[in-house]
């Protein structure tokens, strides 16, 4: 008996880490949200630069940025860390000035500090994680300013940041076009480096452009694994617990309650090519349970924009956020409200 529940145990695992649906596309499963109203309004007179990220403040209100009117922070005098009312959009406050080549990854750890990556290294600026206090005074920063990611604990374009309940630290690298050491690091909460959690390749365990993080209630780590097409799930230590395409190619991940968010700014149904990533798939938001991960919504890209929203977060109230950089040099967020 002890014997055929441990081979039962055995398969039930197996079959957890290869559950693998076709990606649900539009009418495929309902539309849980209302269409999208545009969210945030800046100072007069100024616009609105590319964005890929957003999230929320332990008080409900929104945090972005926006890459300074255009698609880099090189050279500007704008702040581009922004907190938005959640309620009407306002401006509360924002900072950074003077410290970005390109926002990347927005993280709001529980204590409501703001983690940022800067995703491009030049000139001695840029390549670095920032964590700053709610009122935008840098705590800590990791990496080496203008590193080029070589050795261990410096970075080559990282992606995105996440905070573990214990204060352990995560960093994903690695972008398109050349994808970089696509890697995931893992630092104690001083910052020292402690592993590799996964490096680059398509295998189990191993990463190509991990390009968002997020962890659910049990501690696992789920990896938006862009280019291999695929939402990954990791222990704390790197070892390979699943993987899931049914959420299409990922850009953006979102856990609340447990229901994981995903946002597909990438995938195309027909057209091949460069721009043709992962066929027969729609762009949109797709969310399903972390348990045993079934698409239970999908929201389509609005607009029949060209490229849709990458990051992508939900407030206290349900809503969704999507941060989307609609052209070389602007970018909205958009807000679906829950039905």
């Amino acid at each position: 008996m002890f014997r055929g529940t441990w081979w039962l145990g055995l398969v039930a695992l197996a079959g957890f880490a290869q559950v693998s649906y076709a990606p649900p596309n539009a009418g495929d499963v309902p539309n849980p949200y209302s269409s999208f109203v545009t969210f945030g309004h800046l100072t007069e007179g100024r616009k609105w630069g590319a964005t890929s990220g957003v999230s929320v403040a332990p008080n409900g209100n929104i945090w972005s940025y926006e890459r300074c009117g255009s698609n880099s922070c090189a050279g500007s005098d704008a702040d581009p860390i922004l907190l938005l009312d959640q309620k009407t959009g306002a401006l509360l406050k924002q900072f950074g000035k003077g410290l970005f080549m390109m926002p990347h990854g927005l993280y709001v750890d529980k204590e409501g500090n703001v983690w940022v990556t800067d995703g491009v290294g030049k000139d001695g600026k840029g390549n670095q994680v920032y964590k700053f206090s709610p009122e935008g005074k840098v705590l800590m920063t990791l990496g080496k300013p203008g590193g080029d990611g070589a050795g261990l604990g410096g970075f080559d374009a990282p992606n995105a940041v996440l905070v573990a309940p214990n204060g352990d630290i995560f960093v994903a690298e690695g972008h398109a076009p050349t994808l970089g050491n696509s890697r995931i690091m893992k630092f104690d909460k001083t910052g020292k480096f402690i592993k590799v959690l996964a490096a680059k390749g398509s295998g189990p365990g191993e990463v190509m452009e991990p390009h968002c993080l997020a962890m659910d209630s049990e501690g696992r780590l789920f990896v938006a694994d862009r280019s291999n097409n695929r939402v990954e799930i990791l222990d704390q230590d790197g070892k390979f617990i699943a993987e899931w395409k049914q959420f299409g190619r990922p850009s953006g991940l979102y856990i609340k309650n447990d229901v994981l968010y995903v946002s597909d700014s990438e995938s195309h149904p027909d057209r091949p090519g460069s721009h043709g990533y992962n066929p027969g798939c729609d762009r949109g938001f797709r969310m399903g349970s972390v348990k045993d991960g079934k698409v239970t919504g999908f929201i389509p890209n609005p607009d029949g924009m060209t490229g849709g929203s990458e990051g992508i977060a939900v407030d206290h109230e349900g809503n969704v956020y999507g941060a989307s950089r609609i052209a070389a040099e602007a970018g909205r967020l958009e807000r679906f409200d829950k039905r």
